[in-house]
């Protein structure tokens, strides 16, 4: 009975590093290839770190928890912060280049426009934050 629970215990243990690293993996690529796709972006200006936002008009999670998280940060920051949303519904060439999947979906640039996070899905703005101060 021990044995078979430890070996359990470890399978799950297993998976779950694999997911991690699975995860964490594909973040890395997804910020390797936005790298690459900056320089597409005219509306970013070099000099101070950029939120890029990615939604749609039907997003409900967008307008309702990421849009407001977004609006507070920009407020916290004032213009220490340029932030540029974009419509995916509308620019699915654009999103799709940059690795998004679903929205929202927001990268953080650094000021130099090299992308240093990304977050698939709804982010507080303490984690935002937390991400733009690690940054600079």
């Amino acid at each position: 009975m021990e044995t078979e629970l430890f070996t359990r215990m470890t399978a799950a243990i297993g998976i779950l590093v694999a997911g991690i690293l699975v995860y964490w993996l594909a973040n890395r690529l997804v910020l390797a290839r936005a790298a690459l796709r900056v320089d597409r972006l005219g509306e970013i200006q070099p000099g101070r770190p950029t939120l890029l936002y990615f939604t749609t008009p039907t997003c409900a999670p967008c307008k309702t928890v990421q849009r407001p998280a977004i609006q507070r940060l920009a407020e916290q920051l004032g213009d220490r912060l340029q932030v540029v949303e974009i419509d995916a519904s509308a620019n699915p060439e654009l999103a799709g280049q940059w690795g998004v999947l679903s929205v929202p979906t927001t990268f953080v640039l650094d000021s130099n426009g090299k992308p240093r996070h990304v977050n698939h899905g709804v982010a507080p703005v303490e984690k935002l934050f937390k991400q733009l101060e690690n940054i600079n």
